[in-house]
């Protein structure tokens, strides 16, 4: 690693606080109905974030629905609590996933390095099927936006490889 970014992460914030939201129509279904809802992805994610030392500002199940997308991401800039903000599913290409083409718009800067690292770890991990996968990250108002896949396995990969180790050191940037 350059020294400039050992100094950069020396200067970065120790702890930050996640708000995450899972985007799945079907667990939302079932929690608007008062049903049992598993959602593993959702719960790797509060106990890698938490493992790490850091905090959960919020946790929310939302439907692929561009308009609760667009005020799940309002609420994310308005929020005081949240420092990086996760959106978990929707990121393929069905018709249904929307994740991307309505967070993206809110972005201040993209940060394609992002996606493309975590393609070429799922590359290395699934082979070619890597590239259904639209996951991206930006930054917005001080705050850093990922935009994950919601299988577990992607979920550990971003997490394990690319979000816990350089989410400070964006945010730090981000807020400069």
């Amino acid at each position: 690693m350059s020294e400039s970014a050992e100094r950069h992460r020396a200067e970065a914030p120790k702890r930050l606080s996640f708000g995450i939201y899972v985007c799945s129509t079907s667990r939302y279904d079932k929690l608007k109905k008062s049903e049992k809802v598993r959602d593993d992805s959702g719960d790797l994610i509060e106990g890698l974030v938490r493992g790490s030392g850091h905090l959960v500002a919020f946790r929310k199940i939302i439907p692929d629905d561009k308009a609760l997308i667009e005020e799940s991401v309002r609420h994310a800039l308005e929020s005081a609590q949240a420092d990086v903000i996760i959106f978990c599913g929707g990121t393929g290409i069905a018709p249904s996933d929307l994740t991307i083409e309505t967070v993206s718009p809110f972005m201040e800067k993209i940060l394609p390095g992002f996606g493309e690292i975590f393609r070429l770890l799922s590359y290395k991990r699934i082979g070619s099927a890597a590239v259904l996968s639209r996951a991206m990250a930006g930054v917005a108002k001080g705050k850093v936006f990922f935009c994950i896949p919601g299988s577990p396995d992607a979920v550990k990969v971003c997490f394990e490889k690319l979000i816990l180790p350089e989410a400070a050191h964006i945010v730090k940037h981000a807020r400069e």
